[in-house]
């Protein structure tokens, strides 16, 4: 039995491929979301063997929720597109499962039976250069959770993001919030810079960085928020930053 997680923001098209995953008798549907920040969220607390997601939805593609996923915990992911046989090339020459809308049921089994064998022999259906060719390189905006909202930061507002024992945190010159997305994500997703075991920078955001003993440093952010530098990364951060 593969547990899975349905990502569509069409209630009718979510609840219809759930009914047809549950009839298989070889898929266990642990939960359904209506929008990529939804479902980061999910896959990341419920950690399902496969996702089912929509090409388009508002504000995150389901190609853009690849890019943020975890590279070390992904998932089988198969996209469900109302794209024509040539839209949809780019998947099959990255050899990406997809099916098309609507979900034809036999079309389905043979999903199935794939995802199935990748199971059984303990393989992974995509190989990392298959994702990096169709995910984007870059993240444009960072999904994170407010009071009761969701939140797209654009990346140029950000100064800094950290992770402690309740999650990773972005942090902009007016706020903190928690995102689903990791730390590895956001440093090879993003231009923001490793400082630090537990912190990123953003170095358009570096007002002063201060030399502390034992070789250690402190970025003072242009909101004068404070960000530890580590031994580690002083050197590497002052080179990017042209300081002999």
């Amino acid at each position: 039995m593969l547990s899975a997680i349905v990502i569509d923001d069409e209630l009718f098209a979510r609840e219809e491929l759930t009914e047809l995953l549950q009839e298989t008798d070889n898929v266990d549907v642990i939960a359904q979301a209506s929008n990529a920040i939804e479902g980061l969220k999910l896959i990341n607390t419920l950690k399902p063997e496969a996702v089912f997601v929509d090409i388009q939805m508002p504000q995150i593609s389901g190609i853009e929720l690849l890019a943020m996923l975890d590279p070390d915990n992904m998932p089988h992911v198969i996209f469900v597109t109302a794209f024509d046989q040539y839209a949809i090339q780019a998947f099959e020459d990255n050899a990406f499962d997809y099916l098309l809308k609507p979900v034809d049921p036999m079309r389905l089994q043979k999903t199935i039976q794939r995802l199935l064998k990748a199971k059984h022999n303990q393989e992974a259906l995509h190989t990392p250069a298959q994702i990096n060719a169709i995910a984007p390189k870059q993240l444009q905006q960072v999904p994170c959770l407010g009071h009761n909202r969701i939140m797209l930061i654009p990346l140029q507002e950000i100064e800094s993001a950290f992770s402690d024992l309740s999650g990773v945190h972005i942090q902009t010159a007016q706020q903190t919030t928690s995102s689903q997305l990791t730390l590895k994500t956001l440093e090879e997703k993003t231009a923001l810079l490793r400082c630090h075991r537990q912190y990123l920078i953003n170095t358009q955001k570096i007002r002063e960085i201060k030399l502390l003993d034992n070789g250690l440093g402190e970025v003072i952010t242009r909101s004068g928020q404070v960000v530890p530098i580590s031994r580690r990364y002083l050197k590497p951060l002052k080179e990017e930053l042209g300081i002999v």
